[in-house]
């Protein structure tokens, strides 16, 4: 194990200096001499000791330093949004613990990034929480005592005035309809009262609703238990797709699906809009990706171009017992 544990550097020295070595004990032990005034015969000869020194010595170091023309086309592939990359240190050789130290360094790095990736996105639906909180209890209040007054000084008002107050009226009406819209945008009360099926047909009738495509929803009248931050995955990634098309895919129609195969909890969101562009990762589809990886499932974004649309595609492991309590 000492070679292994040798800084690079003096590796490099000991491969020189053994070629050096083995050059010059070749050539006093070989019956060749040099004239003082060297022949051309001689000068063939030392060309080729020369010539087998380099290419012996350029051999060795090329196997010593082929790891690292590897780690460094690696290094350039690097994306920790995509985890999973790493070098064979089985084929690395003399650099198998400069080999074994990035790869170490990698899984480091992922699991701090999706640590603090799970922590940031707890924190912020904690917000959203407290925001939603707030929007119900203190504006929507205030904009439903706001009608309460409209309506009573429209009682008593002159008729010019009471259809100005009507005007006003509406107006309130339809902003505590928004405050209450976004409210349930960031706390998707639904989900806790109604299950996730229920939540996610809201979902599609929403977005129908507000002048959106069609959405043409599959989804099983039920689903296995599933844990809280499953099911809300599940529907904050169909809450982005769903938005995602409205603000961007000028589609007619969408695609919601969701099935239950062997062993995995499969989702579907496809449109018939314009398609994304290759290699594009907006903060929503980023934020689809990190929310699929916190709870172990894989999630896809594909176009298809030329009118054919985007589908998010979402698989989520479910464990053998779930699925037996499911089938009973």
């Amino acid at each position: 194990m000492f070679h292994l544990s040798m800084p690079l550097f003096w590796r490099v020295c000991l491969i020189n200096g053994a070629v050096f070595l083995l050059g010059t004990l070749a050539l006093a032990l070989s019956p060749a001499t040099v004239s003082a005034q060297p022949l051309l015969s001689e000068l063939v000869v030392l060309l080729l000791g020369l010539t087998v020194i380099v290419l012996v010595n350029g051999a060795l170091l090329r196997a010593v330093l082929r790891p690292l023309d590897r780690l460094t086309t690696v290094m350039a592939r690097i994306d920790l949004r995509y985890p999973g990359l790493r070098l064979d240190e089985a084929g690395s050789g003399p650099a198998r613990e400069l080999v074994r130290g990035f790869n170490a360094m990698l899984e480091r790095l992922e699991v701090e990034r999706s640590t603090s990736t799970t922590r940031a996105l707890q924190a912020q639906e904690a917000e959203r929480q407290r925001i939603a909180q707030e929007l119900h209890d203190e504006v929507g209040q205030s904009l439903t005592a706001v009608l309460l007054g409209l309506r009573y000084f429209m009682d008593t008002a002159p008729e010019p005035v009471r259809a100005e107050l009507d005007a006003l009226r509406d107006t309130t009406r339809t902003s505590l309809e928004e405050v209450r819209r976004i409210s349930q945008r960031l706390r998707p009360g639904d989900l806790t009262d109604l299950g996730l099926v229920s939540a996610l047909a809201g979902l599609a009738r929403d977005t129908s609703a507000r002048n959106g495509p069609h959405v043409r929803r599959r989804l099983p009248s039920s689903v296995p238990d599933l844990p809280p931050e499953t099911e809300l995955v599940i529907y904050r990634v169909v809450q982005e797709a769903l938005t995602n098309v409205v603000r961007h895919a000028r589609a007619t129609t969408v695609d919601l699906d969701l099935s239950l195969s062997d062993d995995a909890l499969v989702l579907r969101v496809a449109d018939n809009g314009v398609g994304i562009r290759a290699g594009a990762m907006g903060a929503g589809i980023q934020g689809m990706l990190e929310r699929a990886r916190m709870v172990g499932g894989d999630l896809s974004v594909r176009s298809h171009g030329g009118g054919g649309g985007t589908e998010v595609r979402l698989r989520l492991p479910v464990p053998a017992p779930v699925l037996g309590r499911a089938g009973s």
